[in-house]
């Protein structure tokens, strides 16, 4: 034993944060994950390297890379000031994306799952990082074959990042009803509006992020995680909510990838206006007693959606999700004609008062078809924007 104690390595060397950059205050970035699935039978299908051969032949806003198993893409804009220019970049993205799939005999679907593919019959993407994580994480890294959309969002500094990640947390539920889009996992029907984000829960470093309202406090917390060798970078955080400091934002994670370019741009609307409201009128400051009710109210939200209990972490005032988002919308309605993102944020309020989601639409056609595979096609067409 006292050799090994002698001959055991020593603890990693801490890594150091990186400084937080400078980013225009309530600037935007979206990034969607998304299927590839064949045209015969709507699987998945294993052409993300066709597909980024044939995209670098566009001249495109943002970018379009690999993602970790081979039948996934991610898509992303650039800085954008407004949602109606993310859905501008998003909409030119996906024309150029629908012309290569075209050309493969292969087609393009949003959702947060793919409604019958299995696991096990996924490829890794070669490349260094992803097979580190496969060797690390197992079969979980084939299992995160999911799909979500992330919303950052610029912050004028660092401190103010962090003050505005705790506040966003309290609408987690919000977005996840939103955007729920993952209803069906391996051909079963799950009875959860977003059954993507139960994946993302079984990796060690999800969940949510420490309450600390100071950079230099979150520096010290990153230093004490990196020690230990857990942790290498701000990657490896699977946080709900994360801190981008190479970027100058916040990103936000639990979306579920919506069917459309034009959901996703009035889902990042609804996070813009958010902020707005927040670093004009500061209406509340965040409190670690709010996270009391926080895995509470992401689990109602993921498993009924819009139909969700909404606690408030303030009150402890039960009452439908629904309601609250609507109130919440009108609370910020000011703010969204400041940034420009009152249309969507009004779609957002009558899908919410209709009870409406992409989850609702996806049990909608399969119970009119009785085929995920069908489901998958007019999902398909619905992302070309013909449904």
């Amino acid at each position: 034993m006292d050799k090994a104690i002698e001959t055991a390595s020593p603890p990693p060397a801490p890594h150091s944060l990186e400084p937080f950059q400078k980013s225009a205050a309530l600037s935007l970035g979206v990034e969607l994950e998304l299927q590839l699935v064949n045209t015969h039978d709507y699987d998945l299908a294993p052409y993300s390297d066709e597909m980024l051969r044939l995209m670098s032949r566009y001249k495109l806003p943002g970018s379009v890379v690999p993602e970790m198993t081979s039948s996934m893409i991610e898509i992303s804009t650039g800085v954008c000031q407004s949602s109606a220019q993310v859905l501008s970049e998003l909409s030119e993205i996906r024309d150029a994306l629908v012309k290569c799939a075209d050309k493969l005999n292969i087609a393009i679907v949003g959702g947060g799952t793919h409604p019958f593919q299995q696991w096990h019959e996924r490829r890794i993407y070669d490349k260094p990082r992803f097979r580190e994580l496969s060797e690390l994480y197992g079969y979980l890294s084939k299992q995160f074959t999911i799909f979500g959309q992330h919303v950052h969002v610029g912050c004028p500094d660092p401190d103010a990042a962090l003050l505005m990640l705790h506040r966003m947390s309290r609408y987690i539920p919000h977005f996840i009803a939103l955007s729920a889009s993952s209803p069906f996992v391996q051909g079963q029907d799950t009875q959860f509006d977003s059954a993507r984000l139960n994946s993302v829960f079984a990796f060690p470093m999800s969940g949510r992020a420490p309450f600390t309202l100071s950079w230099d406090e979150f520096a010290k917390f990153f230093e004490k995680t990196t020690r230990t060798g857990v942790v290498k970078s701000m990657k490896d955080f699977y946080w709900d909510i994360r801190p981008k400091p190479e970027y100058g934002t916040i990103e936000i994670r639990v979306f579920d990838t919506p069917l459309t370019v034009a959901r996703a741009a009035a889902l990042a609307g609804f996070v813009q206006s958010l902020a707005s409201w927040f670093l004009h009128e500061q209406p509340f400051m965040p409190q670690e007693d709010d996270y009391m009710v926080y895995t509470y109210n992401r689990f109602q939200a993921c498993r009924f959606g819009l139909e969700a209990v909404y606690v408030d972490p303030v009150t402890g005032q039960h009452m439908p999700l629904r309601d609250h988002i609507m109130h919440t919308l009108r609370q910020i309605g000011d703010h969204a004609r400041r940034v420009g993102a009152s249309h969507g944020v009004q779609l957002l309020s009558e899908d919410a008062e209709l009870g409406t989601n992409d989850a609702r639409w996806l049990r909608e056609r399969q119970l009119r078809e009785r085929l995920l595979a069908e489901v998958v096609r007019q999902g398909a067409l619905r992302f070309r924007g013909h449904a």
